[in-house]
């Protein structure tokens, strides 16, 4: 490696969770205080150097920029290549900035295997980094499985209550088996085409009919992930029992995995068949926005709330995505990021309620503001950044999907707009039966408002939420040359 390979802050992005595992590793398990030390300052640095990738992001192009490229099987056509583009610069610094808050979070609530739990936490940063920077085919397909392994230990072994296991096993099973389709057509398009370089696979022309069938692969895959609705039964059980560090990676980043492919493979690789099944993607993303907000407002548990509301703003991001114009793209783009940042932040105020009183169930809590006024503001600014509320990031990117939206079709847009409606339904909803009320003494006989860590784990989230609702054009600024370049490969 030259100095300019060792010093390109993709390289030092990738490497430096794997050098915190094996640090890690090295230490005896008995010292969890310098393993919380170690795996803080490994993903602050991390961190770090995530935003020097954007401090140096020339955001007037459309190219893979910090691209590096090194053998892996040559004799086979594979290499291990790695950049960055508009499209995946903020993933990749949502997925560092959210590991700082999930190592801060787990501070002092985790009591069991401690070491074995940061161990998986800094892989899982690593393997969702190399998700959103690999330009091979076969690599994405092995990081995007991989991702699955310390998801399930992080859910099955530290989850909260006793159906862990099952939701668990859910998890990674519904996940890998629409993954298996995709591997079939990677294997297929590798014999076709003799590489699985995706600067190759977007120049090459598949016939229509190929392009149908290996669309339904690719969809099978990453419908899951998002989840759209028929596939979403994994998410609210998996939400339910993950700690809340995996609820917020996994709100966070990994409900992003399926858009991200959608605009990363699905769409330049197969133009004519995403097109093509535009109306079926449309009708499965209302069913999701409507069935999802209506199903949240009849439950009990306030991690399946946020769980079905996840699911109904993803149904927002897939209209954005496939209304394959710049507006509805960039929206569902800056809706994703808005969304990490949002949905993490309920899923923490959550946990914080779970880690003083020991339940989720709502009809335990009324009028919490009256002896927890801080954690009121807090949870009252995230309830309305949900709902997308004028000068959150939420709101700019479901004005630009809905506004690429109806240049598609009006009926569409109207009633998707059905959905911001019920969102504001159950967002009010939610914080008035936690907040307001008569104060329920007979359940807990002591209150405590947060803490200075837990307040200073949610002050970033409320900035960076407005800064994307008031200023978004730092955003989307990096975001556009990539979308005009993605646009420009459907024509």
């Amino acid at each position: 490696m030259t100095n300019a390979e060792i010093f390109n802050p993709l390289i030092l992005t990738s490497v430096t969770p794997i050098i915190g595992v094996i640090i890690l590793f090295l230490i005896p398990s008995v010292n969890e205080v310098w393993c919380q030390v170690l795996a803080l300052w490994v993903v602050c640095l991390t961190f770090i150097f995530s935003l020097l990738l954007w401090i140096q992001f020339e955001s007037n192009s459309s190219f893979f920029q910090f691209y590096q490229v090194f053998l892996w099987f040559p004799s086979l056509n594979f290499y291990y290549s790695i950049g960055v583009d508009g499209i995946s610069l903020f993933f990749i610094i949502l997925t560092t900035f959210l590991s700082i808050i999930c190592i801060l979070v787990s501070w002092s609530s985790v009591k069991t295997f401690l070491k074995d739990y940061l161990i998986c936490f800094l892989i899982l940063e690593f393997i969702l980094i190399q998700v959103f920077c690999v330009l091979d085919l076969l690599l994405f397909y092995i990081f995007f499985e991989s991702v699955l392994i310390p998801m399930f230990l992080i859910i099955g072994v530290w989850g909260s209550r006793e159906r862990k296991i099952r939701a668990a096993y859910q998890f990674f099973l519904y996940t890998l088996i629409g993954s298996l389709f995709m591997l079939l057509a990677l294997i297929s398009i590798y014999f076709t085409t003799g590489s699985t370089d995706i600067q190759i696979l977007w120049q090459y022309h598949f016939s229509e009919f190929k392009q149908i069938l290996l669309w339904l692969a690719f969809f099978a895959s990453f419908a899951v992930k998002i989840p759209m609705i028929p596939f979403h039964i994994w998410l609210p059980e998996a939400h339910a029992e993950a700690p809340t560090a995996g609820s917020v990676i996994l709100a966070g980043i990994l409900l992003k995995l399926g858009g991200y492919g959608f605009l990363r493979f699905s769409l330049p690789m197969f133009p004519s068949a995403s097109i093509y099944f535009m109306p079926l993607v449309f009708t499965l993303s209302l069913v999701a926005i409507i069935y999802a907000s209506l199903t949240t407002l009849r439950q009990i548990d306030l991690k399946k709330i946020i769980a079905y509301s996840s699911i109904s703003h993803m149904g927002f991001v897939t209209i954005g995505i496939f209304s394959l114009n710049i507006q509805g793209i960039e929206g569902s783009i800056l809706l994703m990021l808005s969304h990490g940042l949002v949905s993490s932040a309920l899923f923490l105020c959550v946990g914080l309620l779970y880690d003083r009183y020991k339940t989720r169930i709502i009809k335990y809590y009324s009028g919490l503001v009256q002896v927890m006024p801080i954690f009121g503001i807090f949870f009252l600014f995230f309830s309305f950044a949900n709902i997308g509320f004028p000068g959150t990031g939420s709101f700019i990117g479901e004005l630009l999907v809905l506004i690429g939206a109806f240049q598609i079709n009006t009926a569409l847009t109207f009633f998707a707009t059905i959905g911001v409606i019920l969102g504001a339904a159950y967002s009010i909803w939610l914080f008035n039966r936690v907040n307001f009320g008569v104060l329920k003494l007979q359940y807990f006989d002591c209150f405590q408002d947060i803490s200075r860590r837990e307040f200073w784990i949610l002050c970033p989230l409320v900035l960076i939420v407005l800064w994307m609702g008031i200023y978004p054009v730092v955003f989307l600024n990096e975001i556009h040359f990539s979308v005009i370049n993605l646009i420009q490969q459907l024509v």
